[in-house]
């Protein structure tokens, strides 16, 4: 594989699992409960954003990779959480006959799920670090009569660095979410491992650093830097030029930094790209440090098992990449335990 086309692995974590994107193809690998490895495969372009291809263009991609995450990541978190509840998968207990399998919703069914979810995430996230920080800040400022549009731009992009951070952290406490973070780890060391071009096994996996600096939570860091530089200097009030009604001047606000949004993104991902081609290079690595100290909050030393289905992810996105093909519908089921009854 030529090296240039390591820039277009990835993945994310999703429960007791591990989902892999190559450019054509993406795989979702997850441990069930009775401790069998299911991976299913299918072709990115079968979703809408994949058939978009004028996104794929630079400074547009930045867009094209936020909500391909996100809708990628919901159906790969839909599988897992399939696997997670199918009793055909569920731990063996003595004297009991294994269940059927689950009928699974149809295809409509779940994409209309997967937009739902979609958009409450989109109205969730805007309200959590875009409306929020600006309330705080424009509220804050006028209760002490500060009508500075610059100053009460930076206290809000100050606000919002301060509740990412605080929400990352918070999630960290949480058990189940420290697991997933483990995934998140093994899906580093996979891909670290691919572009050292070793091979993708766990002795060689187990040595590579969980931290990368094409993550998503790099790209965050990149984001939240370009909006505090762009975003303070963007007039406070662009319409009346002064402070008005603070619901009306809250709502221009917060539409006008949605618009922007999508070029701070594309620039933040062409930046990432630039850290992932050159990581070896001094430069790079010390403007991009706070992007992977960063990855310290959001991955966590995964365990041979949670490498193993990294790995398995990671193979098996490669092989339908290879032939072109990707696997039956039906989910193919990796190592079968040994479970005492």
């Amino acid at each position: 594989m030529p090296r240039g086309e390591y820039l277009q692995y990835g993945g994310q974590a999703v429960v007791e699992g591990v989902m892999m994107r190559s450019p054509k193809f993406f795989s979702v690998a997850c441990r069930a409960p009775n401790g069998q490895i299911l991976v299913q495969t299918e072709a990115v372009e079968k979703t809408w954003i994949g058939r978009q291809k004028w996104l794929k263009y630079p400074f547009l991609r930045g867009s094209l990779a936020l909500v391909d995450s996100m809708a990628l990541g919901s159906r790969a978190l839909k599988f897992a959480s399939n696997v997670q509840l199918d009793p055909a998968y569920a731990l063996p207990v003595e004297g009991e006959v294994a269940a059927p399998v689950a009928e699974m919703p149809s295809q409509r069914v779940q994409q209309g799920a997967i937009g739902l979810t979609l958009f409450a995430s989109f109205i969730i996230g805007m309200g959590l670090f875009v409306y929020l920080p600006n309330l705080i800040a424009e509220y804050s400022q006028r209760r002490s009569g500060q009508t500075n549009g610059t100053r009460i731009n930076l206290i809000s992009e100050i606000v919002k660095v301060v509740i990412f951070f605080g929400y990352i952290g918070m999630l960290g406490l949480m058990k189940d979410v420290r697991e997933i973070f483990k995934y998140h780890g093994a899906e580093h060391k996979a891909i670290n491992t691919l572009e050292a071009e070793q091979p993708l096994e766990l002795q060689y996996c187990l040595k590579q650093t969980r931290l990368h600096p094409r993550c998503g939570t790099s790209f965050a860091i990149i984001v939240l830097i370009l909006g505090l530089i762009t975003f303070t200097f963007v007039p406070r009030y662009p319409v009346t030029g002064h402070q008005g009604r603070i619901f009306v001047d809250l709502t221009v606000r917060v539409l006008l930094e949605i618009v922007i949004l999508p070029i701070i993104a594309g620039i933040a991902y062409e930046l990432l790209r630039i850290a992932g081609k050159f990581r070896n290079q001094g430069i790079v690595n010390f403007f991009f440090k706070p992007g992977i100290w960063s990855q310290f909050l959001t991955t966590r030393e995964p365990d041979e098992p949670q490498i193993e289905v990294a790995l398995e992810a990671l193979k098996a996105v490669m092989a339908a990449e290879e032939s072109g093909n990707a696997n039956p519908v039906q989910p193919q089921i990796l190592g079968v335990p040994k479970v005492a009854v």
